[in-house]
């Protein structure tokens, strides 16, 4: 049983660690780190005055989201690979049009209303108070393609998405750092959702297509930048 006392260590200790990782994600992002930058343990607990074991765990996180990469002492930045992106996001986008064709094709398969009805009004919510702008934005857009793909009943094709935003949400990141982008998306998904409840499965399939193309593009611009920066970045 938990004391009050080790509670709120607790909750201090995940504080510090949120801290350290989502600064450190935002240098990685930004280019701000150099690419043969080795960060450790020690190292991050003596910038950020804390104790080892939040600075593992934010070194962890980062790892776990494909910013850092393993080293035998430490870690240092993964440099993002722009051909293997575009395969992925090829197959990003074969995978979640395919939802939406299959039901074009057969009248038989038909989307999943109620659930789409539910992520419309969670993207209402947004759209009325829109969150920050900030690189973690990557998971709750990820949660509508998800739920849109879901809807249309296919569950391979969802665990193939899945599979594929896990290994894309590190460059995907790199989408939501620009002005205006979680406005935009949110905006789009919305879009989307219309089109498919009111059946108009054509134009929704083209407003999907281009939303993801157009993230493509600013993710390939964004990540070019940083690609430069994290190769020209000093040390400190």
């Amino acid at each position: 049983m938990s004391t009050p006392s080790s509670a709120q260590t607790e909750t201090t200790g995940r504080h510090l660690r949120d801290t350290v990782y989502a600064t450190l994600r935002d240098e990685l992002v930004n280019g701000r780190i150099k690419f043969s930058q080795r960060l450790t343990e020690p190292k991050v607990s003596a910038r950020f005055g804390i104790s080892r074991t939040p600075a593992r765990e934010a070194l962890a996180m980062l790892c776990a989201d494909g910013l850092l990469q393993r080293e035998e002492v430490g870690f240092t930045p993964v440099r993002p690979s722009i051909p293997k992106v575009r395969d992925l996001y090829e197959l990003r986008i074969a995978l979640e049009l395919a939802g939406i064709q299959r039901a074009i094709t057969n009248p038989e398969v038909v989307h999943d209303h109620e659930l789409l009805r539910l992520e419309r009004e969670r993207w209402l919510a947004l759209q009325a108070d829109p969150p920050a702008q900030e690189p973690g934005f990557v998971a709750v857009d990820e949660e509508f393609h998800v739920a849109l793909l879901s809807s249309a009943g296919n569950g391979e094709l969802v665990r193939a998405l899945v599979a594929v935003n896990a290994r894309i949400r590190h460059v995907r990141m790199y989408d939501f750092m620009v002005n205006n982008r979680i406005e935009v998306t949110i905006a789009e998904h919305l879009a989307i959702l219309d089109a498919v409840l009111a059946d108009q499965l054509p134009h929704a399939h083209e407003l999907l297509r281009l939303h993801i193309g157009e993230s493509l593009d600013v993710v390939l611009e964004r990540v070019t930048r940083a690609i430069v920066a994290m190769s020209m970045a000093t040390e400190d």
